[in-house]
Protein backbone atom coordinates (compact mmCIF):
# COMPACT_ATOMS: atom_id res chain seq x y z
CA UNK A 1 0.00 0.00 0.00
CA UNK A 2 1.56 3.36 -1.29
CA UNK A 3 0.56 6.99 0.69
CA UNK A 4 -2.42 7.61 -2.29
CA UNK A 5 -4.31 4.28 -1.41
CA UNK A 6 -4.30 4.79 2.36
CA UNK A 7 -5.02 8.55 1.67
CA UNK A 8 -8.28 7.25 0.03
CA UNK A 9 -9.61 4.18 2.24
CA UNK A 10 -11.95 6.34 4.27
CA UNK A 11 -12.41 8.63 1.60
CA UNK A 12 -16.04 9.41 -0.19
CA UNK A 13 -15.34 12.30 -2.09
CA UNK A 14 -17.87 12.18 -5.25
CA UNK A 15 -20.06 9.87 -3.36
CA UNK A 16 -23.64 10.19 -3.28
CA UNK A 17 -24.76 8.92 0.12
CA UNK A 18 -28.51 8.57 1.18
CA UNK A 19 -29.10 8.65 5.01
CA UNK A 20 -32.65 7.47 6.02
CA UNK A 21 -33.49 8.73 9.65
CA UNK A 22 -30.97 11.19 8.94
CA UNK A 23 -31.90 14.55 10.82
CA UNK A 24 -31.41 13.08 14.19
CA UNK A 25 -29.68 10.81 16.55
CA UNK A 26 -27.14 7.69 15.08
CA UNK A 27 -28.46 9.05 11.76
CA UNK A 28 -27.36 12.40 11.59
CA UNK A 29 -24.45 11.37 13.15
CA UNK A 30 -23.62 9.21 10.21
CA UNK A 31 -24.94 12.05 7.45
CA UNK A 32 -22.18 14.51 9.43
CA UNK A 33 -19.57 11.82 9.09
CA UNK A 34 -20.42 10.83 5.32
CA UNK A 35 -20.00 14.91 4.57
CA UNK A 36 -16.95 15.50 6.29
CA UNK A 37 -15.52 12.48 4.39
CA UNK A 38 -16.82 14.18 1.21
CA UNK A 39 -19.90 12.58 0.43
CA UNK A 40 -22.88 14.11 -1.03
CA UNK A 41 -25.47 13.09 1.55
CA UNK A 42 -28.94 13.31 1.02
CA UNK A 43 -31.15 13.33 4.25
CA UNK A 44 -34.66 11.57 4.62
CA UNK A 45 -36.99 11.76 7.64
CA UNK A 46 -41.07 11.99 8.03
CA UNK A 47 -40.26 16.04 8.73
CA UNK A 48 -40.07 18.40 6.25
CA UNK A 49 -38.51 21.08 9.16
CA UNK A 50 -36.00 18.65 10.14
CA UNK A 51 -35.09 17.36 6.53
CA UNK A 52 -34.70 21.32 5.90
CA UNK A 53 -32.61 21.93 9.17
CA UNK A 54 -29.99 19.11 9.05
CA UNK A 55 -29.57 19.79 5.42
CA UNK A 56 -28.68 23.14 6.28
CA UNK A 57 -26.60 21.97 9.27
CA UNK A 58 -24.18 19.81 6.90
CA UNK A 59 -24.03 22.52 4.54
CA UNK A 60 -22.70 24.59 7.14
CA UNK A 61 -20.43 21.74 7.82
CA UNK A 62 -18.71 22.63 4.03
CA UNK A 63 -20.48 19.80 2.33
CA UNK A 64 -23.31 19.45 -0.28
CA UNK A 65 -26.30 17.86 0.96
CA UNK A 66 -30.10 18.10 0.64
CA UNK A 67 -33.15 16.70 2.97
CA UNK A 68 -35.83 15.42 1.09
CA UNK A 69 -38.78 14.70 3.30
CA UNK A 70 -39.80 10.78 3.35
CA UNK A 71 -41.77 8.23 5.05
CA UNK A 72 -40.78 4.77 5.13
CA UNK A 73 -43.89 3.33 5.76
CA UNK A 74 -44.90 4.82 2.06
CA UNK A 75 -43.53 3.35 -1.06
CA UNK A 76 -44.49 5.79 -3.00
CA UNK A 77 -42.07 8.64 -0.76
CA UNK A 78 -39.35 6.09 -1.74
CA UNK A 79 -39.57 6.62 -5.07
CA UNK A 80 -39.82 10.24 -4.74
CA UNK A 81 -36.55 10.36 -2.77
CA UNK A 82 -34.44 8.09 -5.08
CA UNK A 83 -36.05 10.30 -7.92
CA UNK A 84 -35.04 13.25 -6.19
CA UNK A 85 -31.64 12.11 -5.23
CA UNK A 86 -30.70 11.50 -8.72
CA UNK A 87 -31.78 14.63 -10.12
CA UNK A 88 -29.82 16.80 -7.82
CA UNK A 89 -26.45 14.57 -7.42
CA UNK A 90 -26.93 12.72 -10.76
CA UNK A 91 -26.98 8.86 -8.91
CA UNK A 92 -26.65 7.05 -5.67
CA UNK A 93 -23.29 5.52 -4.36
CA UNK A 94 -24.32 4.55 -0.94
CA UNK A 95 -27.86 3.16 0.63
CA UNK A 96 -27.84 4.14 4.58
CA UNK A 97 -31.19 2.33 5.81
CA UNK A 98 -31.30 3.54 9.16
CA UNK A 99 -34.47 4.90 10.08
CA UNK A 100 -36.26 2.54 12.52
CA UNK A 101 -39.93 2.32 14.28
CA UNK A 102 -39.15 1.72 18.19
CA UNK A 103 -42.68 0.17 19.22
CA UNK A 104 -43.19 -1.73 21.72
CA UNK A 105 -45.84 -3.66 22.87
CA UNK A 106 -45.68 -7.11 25.54
CA UNK A 107 -46.56 -10.49 24.01
CA UNK A 108 -50.23 -11.03 24.76
CA UNK A 109 -50.79 -7.29 24.33
CA UNK A 110 -49.72 -6.47 20.73
CA UNK A 111 -51.99 -5.27 18.35
CA UNK A 112 -51.96 -5.85 14.49
CA UNK A 113 -51.62 -2.16 13.91
CA UNK A 114 -48.63 -2.00 16.17
CA UNK A 115 -47.44 -5.12 13.78
CA UNK A 116 -48.31 -3.34 10.93
CA UNK A 117 -46.17 -0.46 11.50
CA UNK A 118 -43.40 -1.86 12.68
CA UNK A 119 -42.75 -4.15 9.72
CA UNK A 120 -43.65 -1.50 7.18
CA UNK A 121 -40.96 1.15 8.19
CA UNK A 122 -38.32 -1.63 9.95
CA UNK A 123 -38.42 -4.19 7.22
CA UNK A 124 -40.70 -3.03 4.26
CA UNK A 125 -39.14 -0.20 3.84
CA UNK A 126 -35.23 -0.93 3.71
CA UNK A 127 -35.72 -3.33 0.96
CA UNK A 128 -38.00 -1.71 -0.95
CA UNK A 129 -36.08 1.52 -0.58
CA UNK A 130 -32.67 -0.83 -1.92
CA UNK A 131 -35.38 -2.14 -5.00
CA UNK A 132 -35.53 1.72 -5.70
CA UNK A 133 -32.33 2.37 -5.29
CA UNK A 134 -30.85 -0.26 -7.67
CA UNK A 135 -30.45 0.41 -10.94
CA UNK A 136 -28.50 3.21 -9.46
CA UNK A 137 -26.45 1.21 -7.39
CA UNK A 138 -25.58 -0.76 -10.04
CA UNK A 139 -24.22 1.92 -12.33
CA UNK A 140 -22.09 3.05 -9.27
CA UNK A 141 -18.03 1.79 -8.95
CA UNK A 142 -18.86 2.30 -5.38
CA UNK A 143 -22.15 0.82 -4.61
CA UNK A 144 -22.77 -0.16 -1.15
CA UNK A 145 -26.05 -0.70 1.16
CA UNK A 146 -25.25 -0.43 4.84
CA UNK A 147 -28.48 -1.74 6.72
CA UNK A 148 -28.77 -0.75 10.63
CA UNK A 149 -29.74 -3.16 12.57
CA UNK A 150 -29.57 -3.77 16.19
CA UNK A 151 -28.16 -6.03 19.19
CA UNK A 152 -31.70 -6.51 20.21
CA UNK A 153 -31.58 -9.27 16.80
CA UNK A 154 -28.81 -11.55 18.61
CA UNK A 155 -29.96 -11.24 22.37
CA UNK A 156 -33.16 -11.36 24.51
CA UNK A 157 -35.57 -9.07 23.99
CA UNK A 158 -38.27 -8.89 26.32
CA UNK A 159 -40.90 -6.39 25.62
CA UNK A 160 -38.89 -5.40 22.58
CA UNK A 161 -40.06 -8.61 20.34
CA UNK A 162 -41.19 -6.80 17.61
CA UNK A 163 -38.67 -4.51 17.08
CA UNK A 164 -36.14 -7.38 17.81
CA UNK A 165 -37.30 -9.63 14.99
CA UNK A 166 -37.90 -6.99 12.54
CA UNK A 167 -34.22 -5.96 13.01
CA UNK A 168 -33.18 -9.72 12.72
CA UNK A 169 -34.99 -10.12 9.63
CA UNK A 170 -33.40 -7.12 8.41
CA UNK A 171 -29.95 -9.11 9.27
CA UNK A 172 -31.14 -11.95 7.27
CA UNK A 173 -32.22 -9.78 4.47
CA UNK A 174 -28.70 -8.19 4.42
CA UNK A 175 -26.76 -11.27 3.95
CA UNK A 176 -29.59 -12.72 0.85
CA UNK A 177 -28.73 -9.12 -0.30
CA UNK A 178 -25.15 -9.65 -0.27
CA UNK A 179 -25.30 -12.90 -1.94
CA UNK A 180 -27.25 -12.03 -4.87
CA UNK A 181 -26.28 -8.61 -5.69
CA UNK A 182 -22.86 -8.87 -5.55
CA UNK A 183 -22.37 -10.10 -9.24
CA UNK A 184 -23.85 -6.25 -9.81
CA UNK A 185 -20.56 -5.14 -7.77
CA UNK A 186 -22.82 -4.10 -4.71
CA UNK A 187 -21.75 -4.91 -1.23
CA UNK A 188 -24.07 -5.48 1.76
CA UNK A 189 -23.45 -4.99 4.96
CA UNK A 190 -25.03 -4.20 8.64
CA UNK A 191 -24.35 -2.17 11.55
CA UNK A 192 -25.24 -3.52 14.57
CA UNK A 193 -25.41 -0.34 17.28
CA UNK A 194 -25.78 -1.43 21.07
CA UNK A 195 -27.13 1.50 23.75
CA UNK A 196 -26.84 4.83 22.23
CA UNK A 197 -27.60 7.72 24.02
CA UNK A 198 -30.13 9.20 21.49
CA UNK A 199 -33.79 10.63 21.51
CA UNK A 200 -35.10 7.31 21.48
CA UNK A 201 -32.65 5.77 24.44
CA UNK A 202 -34.16 8.55 26.20
CA UNK A 203 -37.31 7.86 26.17
CA UNK A 204 -37.12 4.70 28.65
CA UNK A 205 -37.36 4.57 32.21
CA UNK A 206 -34.67 4.85 34.08
CA UNK A 207 -33.92 1.02 35.36
CA UNK A 208 -34.06 0.15 31.83
CA UNK A 209 -31.78 2.65 30.67
CA UNK A 210 -29.31 1.59 33.75
CA UNK A 211 -30.08 -2.38 33.05
CA UNK A 212 -28.52 -1.81 29.02
CA UNK A 213 -25.25 0.06 30.88
CA UNK A 214 -24.59 -2.56 33.29
CA UNK A 215 -24.76 -4.94 29.94
CA UNK A 216 -21.81 -3.71 28.73
CA UNK A 217 -18.35 -4.05 29.45
CA UNK A 218 -17.72 -0.66 28.77
CA UNK A 219 -20.47 0.39 31.32
CA UNK A 220 -21.73 3.44 29.20
CA UNK A 221 -23.75 4.20 26.63
CA UNK A 222 -22.12 5.33 23.48
CA UNK A 223 -22.52 8.30 21.38
CA UNK A 224 -24.05 8.55 18.25
CA UNK A 225 -20.42 9.46 16.98
CA UNK A 226 -19.14 6.64 17.88
CA UNK A 227 -21.06 4.52 15.10
CA UNK A 228 -19.36 6.83 12.09
CA UNK A 229 -16.57 4.73 11.96
CA UNK A 230 -17.70 1.64 11.52
CA UNK A 231 -20.26 2.99 8.94
CA UNK A 232 -17.58 4.46 7.06
CA UNK A 233 -15.50 1.15 7.21
CA UNK A 234 -18.53 -1.01 5.81
CA UNK A 235 -19.26 1.58 2.75
CA UNK A 236 -15.58 3.20 2.06
CA UNK A 237 -12.84 1.39 0.17
CA UNK A 238 -11.50 0.36 3.43
CA UNK A 239 -14.05 -2.43 3.93
CA UNK A 240 -13.90 -3.29 -0.09
CA UNK A 241 -13.32 -7.08 0.97
CA UNK A 242 -16.44 -6.43 3.26
CA UNK A 243 -19.79 -8.35 2.38
CA UNK A 244 -22.37 -10.04 3.57
CA UNK A 245 -21.48 -8.93 7.40
CA UNK A 246 -22.76 -7.59 10.77
CA UNK A 247 -20.51 -5.20 12.63
CA UNK A 248 -21.45 -5.06 16.36
CA UNK A 249 -20.17 -1.70 18.09
CA UNK A 250 -22.33 -2.86 21.49
CA UNK A 251 -19.75 -1.91 23.77
CA UNK A 252 -18.67 -5.25 24.92
CA UNK A 253 -22.29 -6.48 25.83
CA UNK A 254 -23.52 -8.89 22.85
CA UNK A 255 -22.02 -12.01 23.97
CA UNK A 256 -22.12 -11.39 27.38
Amino acid sequence: MDRTQFDRLFDMSGRTVIVTGGTRGIGLALAEGYVLAGAHVVVASRKPDACAWAAQHLRDLGGQAIGVPTHLGDVDDLAALVERTVAVFGGIDVLVNNAANPLAQPLGHITVDALTKSFEVNLRGPVMLVQEALPHLKASPHASILNMVSVGAFIFAPMLSIYASMKAALMSFTRSMAAELVGDGIRVNALAPGPVDTDMMRKNPREAIDGMVGDTLLGRLANADEMVGAALLLTSNAGSYMTGQVIMVDGGGTPR
